[in-house]
């Protein structure tokens, strides 16, 4: 039931049947706020869907998007997991007006790290040139080569690490910039061993490793809730389709091909630490 003060604050910006928001769930899963001609507003996941909505309604800096909302969708998952790889891809596919995150982003870029004749060499490469998922050595995940590029500006600063070595900038005789101005230790012109300042530069990238997809196929990662099971395939941390044991039917993930920044942020933990209460089926 709604309290008092919830009913008040419903009354003055909600055009929605209060009944739809008792009969919202306690449970986890994704809910749609839904506008003028079922038009998606915003799309969101909890644990407690019911008790997600009604710190919408409580929130103050969300009145525009609460006075818009004239119904309220929801799908129920067995698992965590799958409300946020369903979220994902619902906003992906639907693109709500009032979800600034998750948007597909179609270019991605990271940072490769390779070995030359000379040392370590990072170059800037990006998601249509190379599989993040399968490629080691990548570092980092950035919406543009601009960002990419200030991430290792920075390194650069934090660690006393050569701009020039890390082809951010050109070197004269006298060094790079940096090392006139006392930010570098000198792997340009020889005062510092490029072997340290390669060892440096690894350890500070090493926070930002990509993890190699670390299966040789797909597997499905099984999520149950009393006796209700999901299996989520994936593949090289992309999420493919969703099979669930009360409709038996498989949903495929159509809006998103090959590595998604998204996908790799929800399951790298609960796959990588193997997370209590999910079982990962090879396939």
């Amino acid at each position: 039931m709604l309290n008092n003060i919830t009913k008040k604050i419903y009354s003055q910006k909600c055009k929605i049947d209060k009944n739809i928001l008792v009969a919202l769930p306690q449970t986890t899963g994704v809910y749609i706020f839904r506008g003028i001609n079922n038009f998606p507003l915003y799309i969101g996941k909890s644990i407690n869907i019911r008790s997600r909505v009604m710190s919408h309604l409580r929130n103050p800096n969300e009145i525009k998007m609460v006075s818009q909302i004239l119904q309220i969708d929801f799908i129920e998952t067995a698992g965590e997991i799958g409300a946020l790889l369903l979220e994902s891809r619902m906003i992906k596919e639907h693109y709500p007006l009032f979800n600034m995150r998750l948007r597909h982003l179609h270019h991605l870029h990271t940072i490769s790290v390779k070995k030359t004749i000379n040392g370590i060499s990072p170059k800037i490469v990006n998601n249509k040139s190379i599989d993040f998922g399968l490629m080691p050595d990548l570092y980092g995940l950035f919406p543009s080569r601009y960002a990419a590029n200030q991430k290792l500006r920075k390194l650069a600063q934090e660690n006393k690490l050569c701009q020039a070595i890390l082809n951010l900038e050109t070197s004269s005789h006298r060094g790079c910039f940096g090392l006139q101005i006392d930010t570098c230790l000198g792997a340009c012109v020889g005062k510092e061993s490029r072997v340290i300042h390669d060892s440096r530069l690894l350890k500070a990238l090493e926070k930002f490793r990509i993890k190699v997809w670390p299966f040789n196929g797909p597997i499905d990662l099984v999520e149950e809730l009393g006796g209700w099971i999901q299996r989520h395939r994936i593949l090289n941390w992309c999420h493919l389709e969703t099979w669930c044991s009360k409709t038996k039917a498989t949903i495929e993930h159509k809006s998103v091909k090959g590595f998604d920044l998204d996908s790799y942020k929800i399951l790298i933990k609960p796959i990588m630490l193997k997370n209590k209460g999910i079982e990962i089926v090879n396939l």
